[in-house]
């Protein structure tokens, strides 16, 4: 239980990193990833059974990324033991990412955007089109490594919480959360779109939320940036 609930000097870590988790979430590039190889498989004639398997192969993909990613940043993070000023390091991450994302979603045309590089575009279109399950897990790997430069504020903020508040397998607990609130939209969405006759129309209303959602859970996170930072 010690890895997976708050010590007496940071209650308020769970709920944090949960809503850093959800806001992480929202990921544009995941979907819409998600939602291709979706619609490539029906395209073949594919079984549903064989579309959920080869998508969660892919969330399983972005999942282990992460986790891997987050391990090996703690890690640097203890061995070069750096002083436990992570925590306002990272409530300064999250201010800048939130306030670029927002401005990148009011105003389409702000120059700097938080978004994969356009190399990685092709990359992924040919391994969507091999349609294949191994493929797949390596299709969820690519995502997680190409977004994750640019989308991992929240992520990185999470990280230097737990450097300076944590232990090194409280952390792994609470990175194990975050990974499972980080990847459950993905989850829900395969559910849902896995079905021929629902693909379209989950496809419309993720077009249509994931803007407004970005928007109201940027102004979140650009929030509790701030009140970190101050307290």
């Amino acid at each position: 239980m010690d890895l997976i609930v708050a010590t007496s000097t940071a209650k308020w870590f769970l709920p944090v990193i949960a809503g850093a988790a959800l806001a992480d979430s929202i990921n544009p590039c995941a979907f819409s990833v998600l939602f291709l190889t979706i619609a490539f498989l029906f395209s073949l004639s594919r079984s549903r059974r064989y579309i959920l398997l080869a998508g969660g192969l892919y969330i399983a993909g972005i999942a282990i990324v992460y986790m891997l990613i987050g391990v090996g940043i703690l890690e640097v993070l203890s061995f070069l033991n750096i002083p436990n000023v992570m925590a306002k390091v990272g409530a300064v991450i999250l201010i800048a990412y939130s306030v670029i994302a927002l401005l990148g979603e009011l105003f389409p045309a702000f120059p700097i955007r938080l978004k994969m590089p356009s190399a990685g575009h092709g990359i992924l279109g040919r391994l969507i089109q091999q349609g294949t399950l191994p493929l797949s897990f390596v299709l969820g790997v690519a995502v997680g490594l190409f977004e994750f430069p640019c989308t991992g504020g929240p992520y990185l903020f999470v990280l230097s919480l737990l450097h300076d508040q944590a232990t090194f397998w409280q952390g792994f607990g609470y990175l194990v959360i975050y990974d499972i609130i980080f990847v459950l939209p993905l989850v829900v969405i395969l559910l849902a779109a896995s079905t021929r006759a629902l693909l379209d129309k989950v496809e419309r209303i993720r077009r249509t939320e994931t803007h407004k959602g970005r928007i109201v859970l940027d102004i979140a996170l650009f929030a509790v940036g701030v009140i970190l930072l101050i307290i």
